[in-house]
């Protein structure tokens, strides 16, 4: 299993970014896939979740309204638009097989996105 993470980086609060991340070494269109994200000096958080077919989504609380997650099986790659960011949504940010996964992958390099002003 690989899985490779980009699109993060530093935003203004209200801004927006499109994580992606691609994933090799596994049948992704047969696996439900996440978002996690650790923010500085606290554990793991479940951001949100895609059902195989891509007809099902969850999502925290805490982004529920502002992220949207997708993704594309013919790519084999998973998204999340983040819309209306905050101070709190910074974090590096790991996409997961399976559902509602609140760990970070084993060897997950991530994306780092960064709200400030």
């Amino acid at each position: 299993v690989q899985l490779v993470e980009s699109g993060g980086g530093l935003v203004q609060p209200g801004g927006s970014l499109r994580l992606s991340c691609a994933a090799s070494g596994f049948f992704f269109g047969i696996n439900d896939m996440s978002w996690v994200r650790q923010a500085p000096g606290k554990g793991p958080e479940w951001v949100s979740t895609i059902k195989r077919g891509g007809g099902s989504t969850y999502y925290a609380d805490s982004v529920k309204g502002r992220f949207t997650i997708s993704r594309d099986n013919a790519k084999s790659t998973l998204y999340l638009q983040m819309n209306s960011l905050k101070f709190e949504d910074t974090a590096v940010y790991y996409c997961a097989v399976g559902d509602r996964i609140s760990r970070i992958p084993t060897g997950g390099q991530g994306t780092q996105v960064t709200v400030s002003s």
